[in-house]
């Protein structure tokens, strides 16, 4: 749970883990501040990899990823069947939630046939740290944008709605997010919003954005509002820097 007990969400652009040549993915300092947020020396961590099918190699590479916290880790799948009996109980036994990127779409889809969009709505307003990077991060807020379709960007317009902004990801390293967005925004298909760089994590407690966090000193993150007919503006957030790789 969180050190407060209040909901808190850090949804990150990109970059939650880091190469390491030695032992595959490491732990970004995002992770470790999402970590932190829990209150918890040994946090109880749970991921989800439904947005890439839960494929086999993800669940492992995390597993490793993951086993390098100080940390309970699982996991929860839902391909080929649900591995947990009582996904409800597992999850707000958990301390932080985090979600791989991958198809967005596809992941609130499958999320809503077996209810777990209802249960991450409780196991947040219970206390419990949610987290995630890309499909991760857009689902949480009412929409984006979106490749689940192909490389050509649409908008992804149902997302959770926890928190009642737009999002966008990987904004510096995709030329087709920031423009897109900012049109989503600006005819009203979306509501205002906030965007962030790969390496740059947005925090939110309960439904306020609080700060952007980040490893990357040229990192940052957005306030994306409607402005004149049809337009949007774009305000620079400087982020909290954590630790620089």
């Amino acid at each position: 749970m969180s050190t407060d007990g209040q909901p808190h969400i850090l949804a990150i652009g990109g970059g939650t883990f880091v190469p390491d040549g030695r032992e595959g993915l490491a732990p970004s300092p995002l992770l470790r501040y999402a970590c932190d947020l829990t209150g918890q020396d040994r946090p109880k961590i749970c991921f989800l990899t439904t947005a890439v099918g839960d494929g086999s190699e993800y669940i492992a590479r995390f597993y490793a990823a993951f086993g390098r916290l100080d940390a309970e880790v699982s996991h929860l799948a839902l391909f080929p069947m649900p591995n947990l009996q009582d996904m409800r109980g597992h999850l707000l036994q958990q301390d932080l939630v985090y979600v791989s990127g991958g198809s967005v779409e596809n992941l609130l889809a499958l999320w809503r046939l077996h209810g777990l969009d209802e249960i991450l709505h409780e196991a947040w307003q219970a206390g419990v740290v949610m987290s995630g990077q890309s499909a991760g991060a857009l689902c949480w807020h009412v929409g984006g944008n979106t490749d689940s379709f192909g490389p050509q960007l649409r908008p992804m317009t149902d997302g959770l709605g926890f928190l009642p902004y737009s999002c966008g990801v990987h904004y510096d390293c995709d030329r087709q997010r920031r423009p897109l967005l900012q049109q989503l925004v600006g005819e009203g298909a979306l509501p205002d919003g906030y965007a962030a760089d790969e390496g740059v994590g947005l925090h939110y407690v309960g439904t306020e954005f609080v700060q952007a966090v980040s490893y990357r000193r040229t990192g940052a993150a957005y306030r994306i509002e409607p402005d004149a007919p049809g337009t949007a503006k774009e305000s620079r957030l400087e982020p909290r820097l954590l630790a620089e790789l």
